[in-house]
């Protein structure tokens, strides 16, 4: 395929597609929270999470499915998603929000991403992540 005829991210599924499709974005998810688990400046986020840790990467994947242009797998699992009500309940700050992001940095960088693809992906994760803290500022204060 020339780059021509390449699709752009964000067409389509074309970006699930440049992750490998759903398997690949299982492998970015399971390094996601590897990474979040054994590095010690984001071990602060894996505390954040419930005891059963493979809850939230199930629900990561599903909500990236349909993020991505994929199959919306977390409407059809869980039903319907306001991303940042459903995390008003932690107090994410600015901190928070730029260690989740870091830590998906360093596992795209891991699994050997390209750089337009980690870039594309970390500039849209950015406002969803923004979304999440601005609530969370609402709720805590």
């Amino acid at each position: 395929m020339t780059d021509q005829m390449k699709p752009t991210y964000g067409e389509g599924d074309a970006t699930l597609q440049a992750v490998g499709g759903l398997d690949g974005l299982r492998r970015l998810v399971d390094c996601f929270y590897q990474i979040m688990e054994s590095t010690p400046e984001y071990h602060p986020l894996f505390d954040m999470h419930p005891p059963d840790i493979q809850v939230s990467i199930d629900k990561l994947v599903a909500f990236l499915s349909g993020w991505m242009g994929g199959e919306r797998l977390y409407a059809k699992t869980y039903g319907k998603i306001h991303l940042p009500q459903a995390h008003a309940h932690l107090v994410v700050t600015d901190k928070e929000k730029a260690m989740w992001l870091n830590c998906m940095s360093n596992a795209l960088d891991h699994l050997g991403y390209p750089d337009d693809l980690k870039s594309y992906l970390i500039d849209k994760l950015e406002f969803p992540a923004e979304r999440i803290r601005q609530v969370s500022q609402m709720q805590h204060g």
